[in-house]
């Protein structure tokens, strides 16, 4: 009988999709996920702690950047060469402990262009405090 107890728990959590095991660095992903797809600026650049730093790996917005207002330049100008765009999340995966959590995301962002991307954000207390945009043109998600 508690074999058959233990099947079924490694079942059910084997059932259970990973979105209903995400943690609170996931959520705060996925939701940044969406605003960068729909281009909304000020929830993008909210996120930020006051240290942050942007590392765009490759294509024409290449550079580090870790002063807010260039951040914020870095994104309005992906914004406007993207224009209107869908997101898709092809895989999410995050590392948590009590000092902060890393999510790393491969996306693709389809706009004027495609970009696909590996995506790292390290947050701590809630905030985004490290990002690296590594544009991946070979990826096949």
């Amino acid at each position: 009988m508690r074999l058959s107890t233990l099947a079924a728990a490694f079942l059910l959590v084997a059932a259970s999709g990973s979105a209903t095991l995400a943690g609170p660095a996931e959520d705060l992903a996925r939701s940044r996920i969406n605003a960068i797809a729909g281009g909304d600026l000020a929830t993008v650049t909210a996120a930020y702690s006051p240290a942050a730093t942007l590392h765009w790996v490759g294509g024409p917005l290449d550079g580090t950047y870790s002063q807010p207002d260039k951040i914020k330049e870095v994104w309005s100008k992906f914004f406007t060469a993207q224009g209107a765009q869908k997101a898709n999340i092809a895989t999410a995966t995050e590392a948590a402990n009590p000092k902060g959590g890393t999510v790393t995301i491969d996306a693709t962002f389809a706009g004027k262009n495609t970009v696909k991307v590996r995506y790292v954000l390290l947050y701590r207390d809630g905030k985004l405090v490290d990002e690296i945009w590594q544009v991946n043109p070979a990826a096949t998600y």
